[in-house]
């Protein structure tokens, strides 16, 4: 299915290694396992949605108690280490060379989400206490994220330029951008706009920060195979920090400029 050539090649690679192994453990157990439909229709709608890397390295995690089981084997049958060198080294390098396009934008992503988390983390609590009133927060939302998406696209448009990689495409990098960017704004709009109480607002934002940093921090971890632990810790820690603060001036701005809503 793939449409460029490199993954192709490489995608054939892993296919022919994988069917080595199994030929290997069929001879070894004589015993012919039919593939799993369900599972590989999984696989394929993940690579569809979200890359080839995140899919196959999702698939690889499956194998994580492979190793063990090899190692304790080994004695009986030598010829699992090789099998166990492939899992672990080869078909990893093999994924690590793939030309990801929704990988290669990850930056650009990035730059979309994490821009909205800290800044509208802290707006919106800021918002909150200033004024009281969750239409007048929920619309000045919407109004702010419009125009500061199209800020970041522009961002996005001009900071691939200065890049000059190959493989970017200016127009999609700000694409990405801006997408993020809106649609995380949306997210935490969202809770000021169905229900009257700030506070339960702000509590529902503050959770969906958290839950949005928690889906893409795992998406990053599995497809360029990092730890998930400190880079969530990093990523939340900034925005519900920014929100603390933004919420303490927004306290003292109602206090000076006695503002009513």
């Amino acid at each position: 299915m793939s449409k460029d050539e490199k993954n192709k090649e490489i995608l054939l690679k892993i296919s022919e290694d994988e069917k080595k192994h199994y030929d290997f453990w069929q001879g070894v157990t004589g015993v012919e396992v039919k593939p799993n439909r369900r599972q590989v229709k999984k696989y394929l709608r993940l690579a569809q949605l979200f890359g080839l890397s995140f899919s196959l390295r999702l698939m690889e995690r499956g194998e994580e108690g492979a190793s063990r089981f090899y190692d304790s084997i080994a004695d009986e049958l030598p010829e699992v280490l090789a099998i166990k060198e492939d899992e672990e080294f080869h078909e990893q390098q093999l994924i690590g060379i793939l030309n990801d396009e929704r990988l290669n934008y990850a930056g650009a992503i990035v730059l979309g989400l994490n821009d909205a988390l800290v800044e509208f983390t802290g707006t919106l609590a800021g918002l909150t206490f200033a004024f009281g009133n969750n239409k007048v927060i929920g619309v000045t939302g919407l109004v702010m994220g419009v125009a500061a998406s199209l800020s970041m696209a522009a961002s996005g448009y001009l900071s691939s330029q200065e890049d000059e990689r190959d493989d970017l495409n200016p127009v999609k990098s700000a694409l990405f951008t801006g997408v993020a960017y809106i649609v995380t704004v949306a997210f935490l709009v969202f809770p000021y706009l169905i229900q009257d109480n700030s506070y339960l607002a702000l509590g529902g934002m503050l959770v969906i920060t958290v839950l949005i940093i928690a889906v893409y921090t795992y998406y990053i971890s599995v497809a360029k195979n990092v730890k998930f632990s400190r880079r969530f810790s990093s990523m939340v820690a900034i925005s519900l920090g920014v929100a603390l603060l933004s919420f303490g001036i927004g306290m003292l701005v109602k206090k000076v400029f006695n503002v009513e809503m």
